[in-house]
């Protein structure tokens, strides 16, 4: 007997009552800034790293886990104030072209259109994502619906983040439909017990989002056009 065929996305959008976001690589196109932020950082204190690397490495995971790594590396000491220097250098580097990912604006308003409730749980600091959303005019879409890391004890490849957006909206796990670009945030969707489509829009490689059981999508517009864009 053949194995059940898994749902498209867009059939797993359909059923769901909540669409829980990534923000940095999913709404934002952030996630190439960031890494070359960061490699230039880490290579100042003595961690030679490329943005290749860094993407690698840190993809989707909380910012105390990235500086407790680039001090466990460094030659020289670093201190808080260097993911305040992080920060700065990537809103620096955003502010000079903000901009959604493809195709974010006409999901929304599919969304918004079918009555799908949507919110963002994401690695970053709340002020990070505040700025983001804010640049790019998505922040009135999202607001009161903002979920960051420094909610929850632990952060992704951990449940706490999705579970925590959930419950904050009234949600099942199982109702909730992620879309995450990074490894950890897959794997943190998966430890809820919630569907997750894997995006590979940004530069995240389709191979590093195998475990998504919805599968991905290279178009956030296939969420809602009932057709593949792998």
């Amino acid at each position: 007997m053949s194995a059940p065929s898994r749902p498209s996305p867009a059939q797993a959008l359909a059923a769901a009552r909540l669409v829980v976001f990534d923000c940095d690589g999913v709404l934002v196109d952030t996630e190439r800034i960031g890494p070359e932020v960061v490699a230039a950082m880490a290579t100042e204190a003595g961690w030679p790293l490329t943005p290749a690397d860094v993407l690698e490495k840190f993809l989707g995971t909380p910012e105390p886990y990235l500086l407790a790594q680039v001090r466990a590396h460094a030659t020289v000491p670093v201190g808080d104030d260097w993911l305040v220097e992080y920060r700065a250098r990537v809103a620096a580097a955003f502010d000079a072209a903000p901009h959604t990912m493809p195709g974010v604006p006409e999901v929304l308003d599919a969304l918004d259109a079918r009555g799908i409730p949507y919110c963002v749980a994401s690695s970053g600091s709340h002020p990070r994502i505040r700025h983001s959303l804010g640049a790019t005019g998505l922040w009135d879409r999202f607001a009161g619906r903002v979920f960051s890391a420094d909610d929850v004890r632990e952060g992704k490849p951990a449940p706490d983040l999705f579970l925590h957006a959930a419950a904050e909206c009234g949600t099942p796990p199982a109702q909730c439909l992620v879309v995450e670009d990074s490894p950890a945030g897959v794997r943190a969707a998966r430890a809820a017990g919630m569907p997750v489509v894997g995006y590979t829009g940004g530069p995240t490689p389709a191979t590093w989002l195998s475990d998504a059981d919805l599968g991905t999508v290279a178009d956030l517009r296939a969420l809602t056009a009932g057709r593949s864009l792998t």
